[in-house]
């Protein structure tokens, strides 16, 4: 927001510099961004009216003119196209200094001697203008310093301001926060309620309540638009960044800049009966001031007549009710929109105006009443007229409610860590204008003034004490804690050695979104029901991922994408399942591999990952733990995995997760290079390890024995060991499975399944018939549960 210092020091006079008052705002949470001089600096400039103007006799574009300054004629050779006999503008006098230190100086052009300058308005440094010299008003004094005349001893500070300050968007609430920072009394601005000359109304009907519960409007006859806005009103809307128009747009765009309030006038005529706010009809048009065609949402609220939209509300009116310079009669009028209704709603349509950026962060909803008098009083003023009564249209209901709050002496000295008096409290939060109740000797009860919209809890309080008294005199103090070293037991496995772990595999770790399109989400998990954000980025980021597959899968596609002919990929993150009316959040852990099995070399042949391949990597990560032995893959099927390659992952018969290839429905949807293999697991399955134990190396010799089992085609080797272990005695020592051989010789649906069984003693050697026992055992015990047959 720029404005003009002349203009915030006529309400608030701070006994401060302006460098001074810009730092005070910046450490009050107004951060200044720039201050600039209204015009560059120069001096002898006076305003001075030429009295003739001739060509010059030996150019054709100069002109020789007698310039008075109201003590003297000098001629002055110019080659303005506008200089003219009559003309009153800015005249250089010899001796004046112009903007970047140029003197004028007595000179002669094309033989003819010139006394002096006419200046145009970038010569000065008012701007960047340079079609000819300033025309000044008719009644301007000549002789006159135009420093003094155009008042250009003046500053304009540009305040960055934060979207929760909405109340500075306007003169008197930016003089209301100096005063308070500088004890210093604010003038009001008078707001004399205008008596109506005529008895004309217009009906106003509220058909969106909610999102407009307050609605004014005021009928002006007879205007005469063609009158001229005050030099003084100009001044300000141009020192703050906006063009003059007309008198009824100046007027309105002076209230807004003075009040902080938006207003709009409509060219009574071009209106059909009534006025209604309501929400726009889907692509209904309206043609806007700026001359651009709009196809109106159905979010969108608008002003309208009985059978028309004129006006997208909050944000710009429409151009078929716009004052002209036939206008005669206006419909004044003025609103509050709910923050919600408008907010964003302009972004859609590519625009962004003073009044939407005002809507959005917040009006004062008790301020429509005045700042509608305050624009009738500067408009009759003005253009003269036949005032009507104001109508109003209120739903009290939809209105905000007035704001108490309890502020606690003991919370403000906690939270700024410096004890404030009592009545210091008490005075920086009247000034502030709220007003407190004493409740005991140690709290308040604070009412929180209608235009603060921003303060809504006791925190908020505190951090205005803290503003007004000052940021950079709060202590600063090095925040104490006690910070115990957590426990961790020695079972437990942290996320960084998992990490560290799958990097040592060759994967990378990815990082994917947690939203992602609901029927992807659906493609790979149809049992948990995703749920749906309120308010989503876009189509694909719709729901919360039930597991991370999606994502990881569509980081291997992007690779693809970029010829990575070998992708190896993890990630842990958090799976949201919905349970009923609980979302349960739980951390997870997920890795994918393509294409080929080693990096390209010089060395071996290129081969394509298999299952093995990712199950691999599985179990070396299971065995992290040190708990091994109770996970299981269990085969099984998954809508997301290849029917053939798919298991379930156990621990102590409880699923934690699965692992297999991608089904190659899922891999063509996504246009992925197949085949692709996958696994998930809790992490908290996987981090929950044993804890280590010693034990001493035997001293004594292994004792193994080699066992060639006939087994069916379809009984695992995991189902074999488990049965072998139950049956070997406590010093077996190790399983493995050498070889699997199944073709000539053996029957069709069996396999051969070739068995090293090692035991050992920690104190002795073990003789021949113990292993000899043990082995029989295993055998009867695989014959009897799977059917197995000790090879010949």
């Amino acid at each position: 927001m720029k404005f003009s210092e002349q203009w915030l020091r006529e309400l608030v006079q701070p006994a401060i510099e302006t460098q001074a008052l810009a730092d005070q705002l910046s450490l009050a949470g107004l951060e200044v961004d720039d201050i600039e001089s209204v015009a560059g600096e120069f001096s002898g400039v006076v305003v001075g009216e030429i009295l003739s103007a001739e060509q010059h006799p030996d150019a054709d574009k100069l002109r020789v003119c007698q310039v008075s300054d109201g003590k003297e004629t000098f001629q002055v050779v110019c080659g303005a196209p506008n200089a003219r006999g009559g003309l009153k503008t800015a005249f250089a006098t010899v001796g004046a200094v112009l903007p970047g230190n140029f003197k004028i100086k007595k000179a002669k052009l094309r033989g003819v001697e010139s006394m002096g300058m006419l200046c145009a308005e970038d010569e000065l440094g008012l701007s960047d203008d340079h079609g000819g010299i300033m025309e000044l008003p008719a009644d301007a004094p000549v002789g006159q310093d135009v420093r003094e005349y155009l008042n250009l001893n003046d500053m304009i500070i540009d305040v960055d301001l934060t979207p929760n300050r909405g109340d500075c968007l306007g003169m008197v609430g930016m003089a209301r926060e100096v005063g308070v920072l500088n004890k210093a009394p604010v003038a009001e601005v008078v707001c004399t309620p205008v008596s109506a000359t005529i008895q004309d109304a217009i009906s106003i009907e509220l058909q969106a309540p909610a999102a407009c519960p307050r609605y004014l409007g005021r009928i002006i006859r007879n205007i005469d638009i063609n009158a001229a806005t005050p030099a003084w009103i100009v001044q300000r809307l141009e020192r703050s960044g906006v063009r003059s128009i007309d008198p009824v747009v100046d007027v309105t765009n002076y209230v807004l800049l003075e009040l902080g309030q938006p207003m709009h006038a409509f060219d009574l005529n071009k209106l059909e009966g009534g006025i209604r706010v309501r929400m726009a009809q889907q692509d209904e048009p309206l043609t806007l001031l700026d001359g651009s065609e709009v196809k109106l949402n159905a979010d969108t609220l608008v002003i309208a007549d009985h059978n028309k939209a004129v006006a997208m509300a909050g944000i710009m009116g429409g151009g078929n009710s716009e004052v002209s310079e036939e206008t005669k009669d206006i419909l004044l009028e003025c609103a509050y929109f709910d923050p919600i209704a408008i907010a964003g709603r302009a972004r859609n349509y590519g625009l962004h105006t003073d009044a939407s950026h005002r809507y959005e962060r917040g009006v004062d909803w008790q301020l429509q009443a005045r700042a509608l008098e305050r624009a009738t009083q500067l408009l009759i003023d003005i253009v003269g007229g036949d005032v009507a009564p104001v109508v109003e249209a209120v739903s009290e209901a939809d209105l905000p409610k007035p704001v108490t709050l309890t502020l606690r002496h003991a919370r403000v000295t906690e939270m700024l860590a410096v004890e404030l008096p009592a009545a210091e409290i008490e005075e920086i939060l009247t000034r502030l204008g709220l007003q407190l109740t004493a409740e005991g000797d140690n709290s308040w009860s604070v009412a929180v003034p209608s235009y603060r919209f921003d303060i809504s809890l006791e925190v908020d309080l505190i951090e205005e004490i803290a503003r007004v008294y000052g940021y950079n005199n709060l202590p600063s103090k090095t925040p104490r804690a006690e910070l115990p070293i957590p426990t961790i037991k020695e079972s437990k496995l942290t996320p960084a050695v998992v990490r560290r772990h799958m990097v040592s595999r060759g994967y990378q770790e990815a990082v994917t979104y947690s939203f992602i399109e609901a029927g992807l989400a659906k493609q790979f998990d149809s049992k948990h029901e995703a749920v749906a954000l309120a308010n989503p980025i876009s189509a694909e980021m719709a729901v919360m991922r039930t597991t991370i597959w999606p994502g990881l899968c569509k980081a291997v596609a992007y690779n693809q994408a970029r010829q990575q002919s070998r992708v190896r990929l993890f990630e842990i993150g958090q799976c949201f399942i919905s349970e009923g009316d609980e979302l349960t959040q739980e951390n997870a852990l997920a890795g994918v591999i393509s294409g080929n099995r080693q990096p390209e070399s010089w060395m071996g042949k290129s081969e394509k990952v298999d299952f093995f391949d990712i199950k691999g990597d599985l179990e070396s990560l299971l065995s992290l733990g040190g708990d091994a032995a109770s996970f299981t893959l269990v085969a099984d099927q998954h809508e997301a995995l290849h029917p053939g390659q798919t298991a379930r992952i156990e621990k102590n018969g409880v699923t934690v997760g699965w692992i297999g290839a991608l089904h190659p429905t899922l891999q063509k949807k996504l246009d992925l290079a197949g085949p692709i293999y996958l696994f998930e697991l809790k992490l908290s399955a996987l981090v929950d390890g044993r804890l280590p134990r010693f034990s001493s190396l035997s001293k004594f010799p292994e004792s193994r024995r080699d066992l060639a089992m006939l087994i069916d085609a379809e009984v695992s080797f995991d189902a074999v060991r488990t049965v072998a272990q139950s049956e070997a005695g406590e010093f077996l020592k190790d399983i493995i499975l050498f070889d699997v051989y199944t073709g000539q010789g053996i029957e069709p649906g069996r396999k051969s399944l070739a068995l090293g069984l090692t035991w050992q003693h920690p104190s002795r050697t073990l003789n021949d018939d113990e292993i000899n026992a043990s082995v029989q055992s295993v055998v009867a015990k695989l014959t009897s549960e799977l059917g197995a047959v000790l090879r010949d």
